[in-house]
């Protein structure tokens, strides 16, 4: 019986591919990626590269992904080995670590941030310790690399358990992922790393003149690299110069984002970041902060609806949505929304999303003499208290 490539499968399940989309992105059929999955046969050598850039790993790690099939027990034990001797650290414990950040990654959107802060804290700090003292060349580069992913992972999760408040923390991992990324000379972990720091702008400090500048400098570190990165640059640059009131800018930011993510394919450097409902979501929330309202239902609604299990993000576009029906002055429409919201942050307490929900809250007081308003509140001040 043929043994399955659980690192195989754990690497394509971190980054979100179903069997059926990785085939697609790769143009074979979906039979050839289960047969690859299961041990029955390899990929040729003309689609290793394709699927290591669709992977984010050099082909040498690939390589040992396809070669190596551990137990749980062994792949323990295998980094347990390399932590006791980091100078003898190898590829396959890269490609262990990396799959190991990759699960944490997969479960993001899905539960508190606050619940995975320990163990991302954990392997950074081991990635760290085994980078410093890997032997130069491949083994080095990947795990410096792998280390650029797990500040930004934990920059990540740090502001989103703080509630979006934590400004420093975050700041100071994603620092350390442009430094790491520009040592590596690798313009899209910068250009993520320096998107990652936007937010923190816009969403937390309101500073949007910031936010945007930001927001540029990233598009202009991955111009050459990454349509995906771009694309989603332009995005947030557009939404920051739709809080600062500036209509014209934002509708050229949003041409220039759509004509970015129509470019990009599955060997872009930032595909995996991005997701068909990027687009919906974030020109909703422009046209949300210019007053759009009409405009800014049909996109959030959209969005929402065409989201599946990113809880977390689908919490924001339901906040976002909430506002939009509340400022039409439409509460029949409002309440249903403001009600998935809340339970879309049960269990995950994403941190964008419960700020606008309770911005939503606030804007609800007009009708907070309605029974259904109260109730709406109440799940809100119980959703707290659980927390």
């Amino acid at each position: 019986m043929a043994v399955k490539r659980h690192a195989l499968v754990r690497r394509r399940r971190a980054l979100g591919y179903t069997q059926e989309s990785l085939s697609e992105a790769l143009g074979v059929e979906r039979s050839t990626v289960r047969r690859w999955e299961s041990a029955e046969s390899s990929p040729l050598p003309y689609q290793r590269p394709r699927l290591a850039r669709l992977f984010r790993i050099s082909t040498e790690t690939l390589d040992d992904l396809l070669t190596v099939a551990p137990t749980a027990s062994s792949r323990t034990e295998r980094v347990s080995r390399a932590l006791r001797n980091p100078s003898a650290v190898d590829l396959v414990v890269a490609a262990e670590m990396r799959s190991a950040m990759g699960d944490l990654t997969g479960r993001y959107d899905t539960v508190p941030s606050a619940g995975l802060i320990a163990d991302a804290g954990q392997q950074l700090h081991q990635i760290a310790l085994l980078a410093d003292e890997a032997p130069a060349g491949r083994v080095q580069r990947e795990l410096r690399s792998l280390q650029a992913d797990a500040a930004m992972l934990m920059g990540q999760l740090v502001w989103d358990a703080s509630q979006r408040r934590d400004h420093e923390s975050a700041r100071a991992y994603y620092a350390q992922s442009v430094e790491l990324a520009r040592h590596l000379q690798d313009p899209a972990t910068e250009g993520h790393a320096l998107l990652r720091t936007c937010y923190i702008a816009l969403y937390g400090a309101n500073d949007h003149r910031q936010g945007l500048e930001l927001a540029l400098h990233a598009a202009q570190t991955t111009r050459r690299t990454s349509h995906a990165l771009s694309g989603l640059a332009l995005l947030h640059a557009a939404e920051a110069h739709a809080f600062l009131g500036e209509h014209s800018a934002c509708e050229s930011a949003l041409l220039g984002a759509e004509k970015h993510l129509e470019r990009s394919n599955g060997t872009d450097a930032g595909f995996e970041l991005f997701t068909p409902t990027h687009f919906g979501r974030l020109a909703g929330s422009c046209y949300l902060s210019l007053g759009n309202y009409d405009k800014a239902q049909q996109f959030l609604r959209d969005s929402a609806t065409r989201m599946g299990g990113r809880r977390k993000s689908r919490a924001i576009v339901l906040g976002n949505l909430a506002l939009t029906t509340i400022r039409q002055g439409d509460l029949d429409a409002a309440l249903p929304v403001f009600n998935d919201a809340v339970d879309e942050l049960q269990g995950t307490r994403g941190g964008g999303g419960m700020n606008l929900v309770f911005r939503a809250a606030r804007e609800l007081r007009p009708w907070r003499g309605e029974n259904a308003v109260q109730e709406a509140q109440d799940r809100l001040m119980a959703l707290m208290e659980a927390g």
